[in-house]
């Protein structure tokens, strides 16, 4: 029996070129990084099920099988054939091929509102928690009006002034979007600008917009990409909703929101009609809120473990 055998590890350190042993800080943390670096389940699942999905609209004029416009009044009404997957609607046209192209414009539009909302947002968040004061109490104030309206009631408004059309819809989204946003980034702003290296950048004579740039963005950002996953879900919906109402896109072109509203007086006959963009509503939606859930409990999963 060797010596090694006799006093097992503690022999095996002292020998010659062994590695040292992990310190207890290390064995302490190996497994808060390893929790780190690992996806949750809804994360996983909602970034690849939205990445199918923005695949698919990416590739809609190429996958689509017939132009959505082209109307065939010998077919209208019909149900799901190997000419049509998905049926036609009551002038004739192929729901599959409106549903991709519908797509493409609920996608762009809800992604066009969420980033003006969140740069804004964000912008005159960092701003007033810096300046503080009058400023800060001003702001507030504006964001819990423009909270307590829904934006139904504000694309009503501007559509008796404006009219129907992309702009109004814009609009109605952008108005009070960049509240939530805004309230996020100055909660954030608050809780690190008394921190040692906000304070020394100041010392050294930093400007207010180096400080934002370099030290509030780059904490604020993981809270904010998980927000605004979120959201998207909820713009995505909205975008549906008021075109359902007729104040979204107008024909000839259609989107998810305006394919449900075509489609109700025919539920009966052919619920293939609603039942396609009302399902394409629900899967971008519930993948993107799944992904967003995914990075705030990942988040929450790396602040644990610090």
């Amino acid at each position: 029996m060797s010596v090694l055998d006799v006093f097992g590890d503690d022999a095996r350190r002292d020998e010659p070129g062994a590695a040292p042993p992990p310190s207890p800080a290390e064995t302490a943390t190996a497994p808060a990084r390893r929790g780190r670096g690992t996806w949750p389940p809804a994360l996983l699942a909602g970034s690849i099920l939205f990445g199918v999905i923005a695949t698919l609209l990416l590739l809609a004029p190429w996958l689509a099988p017939y132009p959505p416009a082209q109307q065939d009044l010998v077919a209208r009404l019909e149900g799901s054939s190997a000419a049509h997957l998905l049926g036609t609607d009551h002038l004739g046209r192929d729901v599959l091929s409106r549903l991709l192209d519908g797509g493409r414009f609920s996608l762009a539009i809800a992604s066009v509102t969420l980033l003006i909302c969140a740069v804004t947002g964000t912008l005159v968040g960092f701003v007033v928690a810096r300046r503080g004061g009058w400023l800060d109490t001003v702001v507030m104030r504006v964001t819990d009006i423009l909270l307590a309206f829904p934006e139904m009631v504000v694309a009503l408004f501007l559509v008796a002034i404006l009219g129907t059309g992309d702009l109004t819809l814009v609009l109605a989204l952008t108005i009070g979007g960049w509240t939530p946003f805004c309230r996020l980034a100055r909660g954030v702003a608050l809780e690190i600008n008394g921190r040692d290296f906000i304070e020394a950048a100041q010392a050294l004579g930093c400007s207010g917009w180096f400080i934002i740039r370099r030290h509030l963005l780059p904490n604020a950002l993981p809270p904010l990409l998980a927000h605004a996953a979120v959201r998207f879900g909820h713009k995505l919906i909205t975008v549906g909703a008021l075109s359902f109402l007729g104040l979204g896109v107008q024909p000839p072109f259609s989107d998810w929101g305006s394919m449900l509203s075509e489609a109700i007086p025919y539920l009966d006959r052919l619920p293939m009609l609603v039942l396609a963009p009302g399902a394409a509503i629900f899967i971008a939606a519930l993948s993107v809120t799944l992904a967003g859930r995914g990075l705030e409990t990942r988040r929450a999963r790396a602040g644990r473990s610090t």
